[in-house]
């Protein structure tokens, strides 16, 4: 990810500086002439408001979504230098503890807000929206090497459910006679404060929170889950698609089955909405008074502005069209 972001940063570098060379071509005709001026003045006018943001943002908040807000903070500061994006990850739960309180002007979200955290919040005097800023595929990965290709939402909450303790692999629903039926299951999943936790217990078994504690909780630290799924055969753990995504030669995602057929969590299923039900929104909830400030507001219209190729760089999956036109208007009008 950190290389794109790299490549990335200098392509935008490098357009700009080839709109204001373009801009000052002193032997252009009189018509390329006064187009030049008007994008030069164009130009000069943008970099002039850049300069004149200044200010400190600061997020928080869901370990999926932070890899597409950090590659935001970075590309906007460098069109920005007078802001500093601070981007942190306490998980979803977390990061709303803080947001709810007045502590910072983003949350990173995986999951919609509890009605008892927007509680807090109206408590507090915080006033919010949500701000839709990818689309994620919650993935479930196992060993690169084991055979089993897909499992149902059903054989998953036989895995998972509170009180569930497999030991085997042969002792999941269906696969008593599979090549791994001997094969010692071992779970690695996130923490309780992870927004991913949340959408994953809820979908798969019907109540968030509701959990085996027969797993490691690797807490907000997503890379650890992937180590442990790489390490042992029978390993089996959930995950956010660009943690995925990044580490396809480590190990393999399943499959899943929610009642059509075996659907894989690609950015095509997941946007056309087939790879159901762990097919997600990811947010970045803003507060009224946060977004009242022009740097805040300025960097959440350059999130959304610039989504395809944040989450290019960040390794994930960009917003529809449709979802991309909804929620530029929807920060547009919080102006």
């Amino acid at each position: 990810m950190r290389k794109n972001l790299i490549a990335l940063v200098g392509i935008l570098s490098a357009s700009a500086i080839l709109l204001s060379a373009c801009g000052s071509d002193s032997d252009s005709s009189s018509e390329e002439s006064s187009t030049s001026t008007s994008t030069s003045a164009s130009t000069e006018e943008t970099t002039e408001a850049a300069a004149a943001l200044s200010g400190t943002i600061r997020i928080d908040g869901s370990s999926t979504v932070a890899p597409y807000s950090e590659v935001a903070a970075e590309l906007f500061m460098n069109e920005n230098p007078g802001v500093q994006v601070s981007v942190a990850t306490s998980g979803t739960g977390g990061g709303f503890e803080k947001f709810c309180v007045g502590e910072t002007d983003g949350s990173d979200a995986s999951r919609l807000i509890k009605d008892e955290e927007a509680a807090i919040c109206a408590e507090n005097g915080i006033v919010f929206e949500k701000i839709q800023v990818a689309n994620d595929g919650l993935s479930v990965v196992v060993n690169a090497d084991n055979p089993i290709e897909c499992l149902t939402t059903a054989q998953l909450e036989a895995i998972w459910t509170e009180g569930a303790a497999l030991t085997t692999w042969g002792q999941i629903p269906g696969l008593e006679d599979s090549e791994v039926k001997d094969v010692a299951l071992k779970l690695y999943g996130p923490g309780t404060d992870s927004g991913t936790f949340g959408y994953f217990t809820e979908e798969i078994n019907g109540e968030d929170g509701k959990i085996t504690t027969n797993f490691v909780d690797v807490g907000e630290d997503d890379n650890a889950l992937i180590t442990g799924v790489t390490g042992e055969l029978g390993a089996m753990g959930y995950v956010g698609w660009t943690y995925y995504n990044e580490s396809r030669d480590k190990v393999k995602a399943l499959q899943v089955d929610g009642g059509n057929g075996c659907v894989a969590p690609e950015l095509e299923n997941v946007a056309s909405g087939d790879y159901a039900p762990l097919g997600r929104g990811l947010y970045v909830y803003a507060s009224d008074t946060s977004i009242a400030r022009p740097e805040v507001f300025s960097f959440f219209q350059f999130y959304l502005d610039n989504q395809e190729a944040i989450a290019s760089a960040a390794g994930g999956i960009p917003l529809t069209e449709a979802q991309y036109a909804e929620n530029l208007a929807l920060v547009n009008s919080l102006r």
